[in-house]
């Protein structure tokens, strides 16, 4: 079967006879830095992205390939990505992996539409100050970022294009116009559209920045939106009955000559202690816009809805499944996820990471525990193992050879054997 047939198979009718994809959120650049010198052969190497597409695949390109005297020839800023399946690609100027997957026989990365799904025309990305140390920058979605070269995590908002009615309605007017919907689909539609016909990858609508609190949280920051939520609901209300109806158009447009298998929600609304915002909020200024969509692309034959969000989510977990949602991720360990707890609340909950990486790093004792966990959620179905975030640079290539290539057995140990 292909990557897409299990995919199906395994998040759709949590068929345990289908061995389970063999993903992993991503890596770290510095984690790949130090694998090349630890032992991982570099023979599949991928350099840093230079083309600009859409605002969500190339947000952070021009941070990730600025001039920087911290990163050395052939190797990755410390905080550039390495996607690796359990998260899609393209996304925020990051790359696929190559080496890792081939090394340790994993399979294909889901993909993404390159489509844009945000300000049309797109921003300029244009450096504003730039020096040995620092770049501020207007990035591709209208934020003014600030990238510190020498740690090189991701570039931290500075100044954000959604400030008040004033500054939306002139975004709206200028650069939110169903009118021109096919202006958003990518320079090479053709040629995509017709590698999907025959593809063997998942495809996914929608992804980073894409949400129903993340959109709002990435275009005003997330202070300024706390605020904005009180002081002015009725703004609030009218930017995300905008955007739902610009998704829901784009959408209508992509799926008249693609075949789409999930939609893919960012919301990062939950953190270490649980949610960033009240039930009442969720309520009010997500659910409507959530049915909407969720309606719409099911109606389309889209049958996986999938939310990421960090942090502790299990309270929100509910509120999900009412919104239409059919899946999440990458439940993090050390905020106090359990994928195993979550299997048994929720048992139609379709889930993906729950693995520790930061235990990981703690040697093959810590990495059994984790993985006999993950062997009882495969068992039930609907579930892809992998780390819960982008694996950390004190993860050594030792470790997370010994813990891929047990999680590799034991998702073929657990699915039905001569019958795929």
């Amino acid at each position: 079967m292909t990557e897409r047939e299990r995919f199906l198979e395994v998040m759709v009718n949590f068929n345990t006879k289908v061995p389970s994809l063999k993903w992993e959120f991503g890596y770290w650049g510095e984690t790949l830095n130090n694998w090349y010198k630890q032992g991982l052969p570099k023979e599949h190497y991928i350099p840093v992205p230079d083309k600009y597409t859409s605002p969500s695949s190339s947000i952070y390109t021009k941070a990730w390939t600025a001039r920087n005297k911290y990163v050395g020839p052939g190797e990755y800023p410390k905080g550039f990505v390495l996607m690796a399946g359990g998260l899609y690609w393209p996304t925020q100027g990051f790359a696929k992996d190559e080496e890792v997957r081939t090394f340790f026989k994993m399979d294909n990365t889901q993909q993404l539409v390159d489509v844009n799904l945000f300000f049309s025309p797109a921003f300029e990305a244009e450096t504003l100050e730039e020096d040995d140390n620092s770049l501020k920058y207007m990035d591709l979605d209208g934020v003014i970022r600030l990238f510190l070269k020498e740690s090189a995590t991701m570039a931290s908002g500075w100044e954000w294009p959604i400030k008040d009615k004033k500054s939306w309605n002139k975004l709206k007017d200028e650069r939110i116009n169903l009118k021109n919907v096919k202006d958003r689909l990518p320079a090479n539609w053709k040629e995509k559209t017709a590698e999907y016909q025959d593809r063997t990858y998942p495809l996914g609508f929608g992804g980073y920045p894409m949400g129903f609190f993340g959109t709002l949280a990435h275009l005003i920051g997330y202070d300024n939106l706390f605020y904005m939520y009180y002081d002015d609901p009725v703004l609030i209300h009218d930017i995300m009955g905008t955007f739902t109806d610009l998704w829901i158009a784009v959408f209508e447009e992509v799926v008249s000559e693609a075949e789409i298998d999930h939609l893919q929600v960012w919301e990062d609304i939950s953190y270490g202690s649980g949610c960033m915002v009240s039930e009442a909020i969720m309520r009010e200024f997500m659910l409507p816009y959530y049915k909407r969509l969720v309606s719409f692309v099911k109606s389309k034959g889209v049958k996986i809805v999938l939310v990421d969000t960090d942090g502790d989510c299990r309270s929100i977990i509910p509120f999900f499944i009412e919104c239409g949602v059919t899946g999440m991720y990458p439940f993090e360990v050390n905020c106090g996820m359990d994928v195993r707890e979550v299997r048994h609340e929720f048992p139609e909950l379709s889930l993906m990471g729950g693995i520790s990486k930061s235990l990981a790093a703690q040697g093959k004792e810590q990495i059994d525990v984790q993985l006999e966990k993950a062997r009882d959620v495969l068992k039930t179905g609907g579930y892809i193992p992998y780390f819960d975030h982008f694996t950390p640079p004190e993860v050594h290539f030792k470790e997370f050879s010994y813990y891929r290539t047990r999680l590799n057995e034991i998702i073929d140990e657990t699915a039905a054997s001569g019958d795929v």
